[in-house]
């Protein structure tokens, strides 16, 4: 089935939000501190510009100067007011700004944009932030300085991966802290608690979520977190345009009081609202008890409007299948699909390409040229020039280019191992799975 591509992305855009993603990328480069000719500001001068307005705002704020006129309406547009910044990005922007160079915020970005069309990583910003650029480039710099220096996701979590998780659990020169992060994060892996399996009616790769193996105290705070964003990360990989968001299906069969965890639910909305923007296709809560209504209204409350508009329920099995096809639905959850989940360890030697150092400098080196080359024409269509095509092109090739650097950078994972990502191409559903050392039995 052909999917179309929504609007608001590469080659859906109109005249203005083309103007906006100009604006966008010409706010970028200027954080990144890339030089071109216009009058604009340079990286330094945009740190102290926004440093400026910072402090002014502090000012204000200090002096409680509320003024009369304002209406309701004015203030939801403010960015910067304070009840438009409910996970404290304006925050992380200025401390990012001050404790990082534009360098390390440049690499940050070019990082997350992995396989992707760079204009489609900058969209998504601008469409959360509903294309005010000035709040796009709050969120984006927030987010950089989150990946870069607060969750390491891809100089750690996406680097040493399961692999690394494995053979941690099991050292003998670990700490005990070490050890029990890594078991942790392999026994929620091995459980099943979330796995990515199929696709939607829309092609979206599904994320499944049994909360019925979730106890609070199980496993510490930062493997939830660690064990999440390794969980969306890998959801990215399987993401190809048209198709750019991802469906979640929380399984609640068997659900009970026991199993419900505000602080990683907390976690988990921070990421999709602020650090992973327009990601998100649908959020499916399937045979949710009665008891989870009150969860639900509590959970709501925090939810950003339009994340919240996301989120269905299905009772049962024809319910779901206004969403996923009833053969894409495992026979588990009441559909035709003869699937049940299984873990597939990680294999010796299965990262071994990490060792070949020289020709991973070498794939680096060739993307650092594509990436100045981007950005230079990019520069050239900002000031007006006709340099589209050749934008297109260099996006195709800096994807092309990542799936050759890609096994050099990340560690595998269990689609990997399982034939549904590989070297870059996907197969949702593979008809030969690798035999599995450890499987579901935990439910």
């Amino acid at each position: 089935m052909a999917f179309q591509t929504p609007p608001g992305r590469p080659g859906t855009l109109t005249a203005e939000q083309t103007e906006k993603l100009k604006e966008m990328w010409a706010a970028t480069l200027d954080v990144f501190g890339v030089a071109h000719e216009s009058g604009s500001l340079d990286g330094t001068a945009l740190r102290t510009s926004f440093e400026n307005a910072a402090a002014e705002q502090k000012q204000q704020k200090k002096k409680k100067r509320i003024s009369l006129f304002k209406s309701k309406k004015d203030s939801a547009s403010d960015t910067s007011h304070p009840d438009n910044d409910k996970h404290g990005q304006n925050k992380d922007f200025q401390h990012a700004l001050a404790s990082q160079t534009p360098d390390e915020l440049r690499e940050a970005f070019w990082s997350m944009s992995k396989h992707d069309h760079p204009d489609a990583l900058l969209l998504r910003f601008l469409r959360a932030r509903k294309w005010d650029v000035h709040a796009a480039l709050i969120m984006m710099v927030a987010t950089m300085h989150w990946r870069s220096a607060e969750m390491h996701v891809d100089d750690d979590i996406m680097l040493h991966g399961e692999a690394a998780a494995f053979q941690t659990s099991t050292s003998p020169t670990a700490s005990a802290a070490e050890k029990k992060e890594a078991d942790d994060f392999i026994t929620q892996m091995r459980m099943g608690k979330s796995f990515l399996h199929g696709t939607d009616k829309d092609g979206r790769p599904c994320c499944y979520v049994r909360a019925r193996l979730h106890r609070q105290g199980e496993q510490s705070e930062r493997s939830l977190e660690k064990f999440t964003v390794y969980a969306i990360e890998t959801a990215r990989m399987l993401l190809r345009s048209p198709v750019d968001t991802a469906t979640i299906v929380f399984d609640m069969t068997d659900f009970s009081m026991a199993n419900m965890d505000y602080t990683p639910v907390k976690f988990m909305i921070k990421c999709f609202e602020a650090n992973y923007p327009e990601s998100l296709g649908s959020v499916l809560v399937y045979k949710a008890p009665w008891i989870f209504q009150g969860v639900w209204k509590i959970i709501k409350g925090w939810l950003d409007p339009v994340v919240a508009s996301k989120v269905h329920f299905a009772s049962n099995v024809d319910d779901l299948t206004a969403w996923i096809p009833r053969s894409h639905i495992s026979k588990d959850l009441g559909g035709d699909e003869d699937y049940t989940y299984t873990y597939v360890d990680p294999v010796p030697n299965e990262n071994q390409a990490m060792a070949d150092t020289a020709t991973r400098d070498k794939i680096i080196a060739e993307r650092t040229e594509l990436v100045k080359s981007y950005e230079a024409e990019t520069l050239s269509w900002i000031h007006g020039d006709d340099a589209g095509e050749g934008r297109a092109r260099l996006a195709q090739r800096l994807a092309e280019n990542y799936w050759r650097v890609d096994p050099y950078i990340r560690a595998k994972s269990l689609s990997d191992r399982t034939g549904v990502l590989v070297a870059g191409k996907l197969d949702f559903y593979p008809k030969t799975v690798p035999t599995a050392a450890h499987d579901d039995s935990v439910d």
